[in-house]
């Protein structure tokens, strides 16, 4: 033996190429010996990310690396009535056609099986109720909502939803929160909510077009009332008060939260308080909250509570509820290809996201981007993902300057923001996200002045070349639009050519925030810019003002000077 062993030896080490084929060929064969015992009986899970779909829904491109990892993943966590057997456990011709029959009807019982199992652990601070059917236009939750397409739980959804009050939670397409106080459709089979949470597989989340939806136990009651109403102020009766607002009660002992909590329970965004009588509904041409009252006209103690003022007959005092106005809601991409390209142009961190999240209300059609963010497109916008000349959006936000940049659009809304804040808003970016903030030691440390040096210029830089380069360039302000918003979304969405809906720009004022907008600049204990910084930016105000004017535009505001 050890003869033959040595010979063997001595022939390999002459012709090592067979050796190394030789062992090429005994571990494949042994692989495939190892996947064919492992699998080749074996049901597949319906309803995994390997189908057709991809766990993504219609209307998302396919991810190959992404696919592959969720597949391997959904295989490593196979459900109890689909375990896998080793080589040792044969089966019967038999069995394996029954199998096969039952396969479809497997998957489906274990991702409900799943999905009860990680409810169960829900039960202290939710209890799931069901499947629903939802639809885009006619939502079963009708108030708040959020999107995210990467980190989406069971427990954030619910969560949110319990903060801000509400009874229900509902999830849908993986990544998607609704929530509501009255469900608003009819239940349906566990088995078409069949769709893993982004954030936790291990949890189901709806499925398309279709909510799971929780009853929140611990949403706390005070929350309900109309501690996270908004105060729109004092207003004239409309004259056809019973179709402006349509829903109406009198309440002899009224209160603010009386009323709130019957509009609330209504379905309505408006909480409107006239002496005893509480009307609810929604901001309409009939009474669009543009022209607001001396409040003292409202001033008329309250019946039910004497430290609160309830309005009159004549001039009403209204409150936004949690109720989400849902008729500028629903987005889609555009039905035919655009035949010009339209950019939403802005230096950075002059409100182009939040403008974003206007247009797309205002329009119903997503916008697109030069670039790529994710972690936009996982708070819902998604045409982030479409390439800047798909032609499927209706404009395309870009902060390029430069001649060929700029000469590839067909016309630009051009964003302007005071540049003390512009810069202080892409610091804060950079350094803590899109609605974070920078730490207070990149103010202190040398990342500020460097910052200010390097992207002051740019900002100036920016807004001359759109001009000079630019075709049919509408000027906006960021301050403009803060200011009067209906006025300046309109001028937007009509270089866009979409006929602008006056209800649903109406409606885009209620939602105007959204989840996209930084709550505001973090007020430092200090001035950040030296005198040194404020000459120099200053002269690029002055710079960018004349070529404003120079175009027979109007300047820049009066408060992007320092005072």
């Amino acid at each position: 033996m050890a003869k033959l062993l040595v010979k063997l030896q001595r022939y390999f080490r002459r012709k090592p190429v067979r050796f190394f084929t030789l062992l090429a060929l005994y571990l494949a064969a042994g692989s495939l010996v190892f996947l064919h015992s492992g699998f080749s009986r074996e049901p597949t899970v319906p309803g995994s990310p390997r189908g057709s779909t991809g766990g993504e829904g219609p209307g998302l491109p396919y991810l190959g690396v992404m696919q592959l990892s969720r597949g391997f993943k959904a295989a490593a966590t196979v459900p109890e009535g689909g375990r896998r057997h080793g080589p040792w456990f044969k089966s019967t011709s038999k069995d394996t056609a029954e199998r096969g029959k039952a396969r479809e009807s497997a998957g489906t019982r274990s991702r409900a099986l799943r999905g009860r199992s990680g409810r169960e652990k829900e039960e202290d601070r939710a209890r799931y109720i069901g499947c629903y059917v939802d639809n885009t236009r006619h939502r079963t939750l009708r108030g708040m909502s959020f999107f995210d397409y990467k980190k989406m739980t069971v427990f954030r959804c619910q969560d949110n939803c319990a903060e801000r009050g509400y009874l229900y939670a509902g999830l849908e397409f993986g990544a998607e929160c609704y929530c509501g106080h009255k469900i608003q459709a009819s239940n349906v089979s566990e088995s078409e909510c069949n769709m893993e949470c982004k954030g936790e597989r291990s949890n189901t989340c709806g499925g398309i077009n279709r909510l799971s939806i929780y009853r929140l136990e611990l949403a706390q009651e005070s929350a309900r009332r109309y501690g996270s109403a908004i105060f729109r102020g004092c207003f004239r009766r409309p004259d056809n008060v019973s179709i402006a607002l349509p829903a109406s009660q009198l309440m002899l002992n009224m209160s603010v939260d009386k009323c709130v909590d019957f509009c609330t329970e209504k379905e309505y965004p408006l909480s409107a308080l006239a002496g005893t009588s509480c009307l609810c509904g929604f901001p309409t041409t009939l009474f669009p909250l543009h022209e607001r009252e001396d409040e003292q006209l409202c001033a008329q103690k309250c019946a039910g509570e004497e430290f609160e003022s309830c309005g009159t007959s004549d001039y009403l005092l209204v409150y936004q509820t949690q109720v989400q106005d849902n008729r500028c809601m629903d987005r889609r991409f555009l039905p035919s290809r655009a035949k010009q390209l339209v950019a939403l142009a802005s230096f950075p961190g002059a409100g182009n996201t939040w403008a974003r999240h206007l247009i797309e209300l205002a329009t119903g059609f997503y916008t697109g981007s030069y670039y790529f963010d994710g972690s936009l497109y996982n708070k819902g916008f998604k045409g982030e993902r479409d390439h800047w000349r798909s032609g499927r959006t209706i404009c395309i936000k870009t902060h390029e300057s430069g001649q060929k940049e700029i000469e590839s659009f067909d016309s630009a809304i051009l964003l302007i923001r005071n540049p003390y804040k512009a810069l202080m808003a892409e610091f804060n970016r950079k350094y803590g996200g899109h609605i974070g903030f920078a730490a207070h030691a990149h103010w202190k440390g040398k990342e500020w002045p460097e910052f200010v040096a390097n992207y002051a210029p740019w900002w100036a830089t920016h807004t001359l070349d759109w001009l000079r380069y630019g075709k049919k360039v509408l000027v906006v302000h960021f301050e403009d639009l803060k200011r009067d918003l209906f006025v300046q979304l309109q001028r937007m969405v009509g270089l866009l050519g979409i006929t602008a809906c006056e209800d649903r720009l109406l409606c885009v004022e209620g939602q105007k925030d959204g989840n996209f907008k930084r709550s505001g600049l973090r007020k430092l204990e200090y001035d950040p810019y030296t005198p040194e910084m404020r000459k120099m930016i200053s002269g690029y105000i002055r710079t960018v003002d004349a070529a404003l004017k120079l175009r027979n535009l109007s300047g820049v505001p009066d408060d992007y000077y320092p005072r």
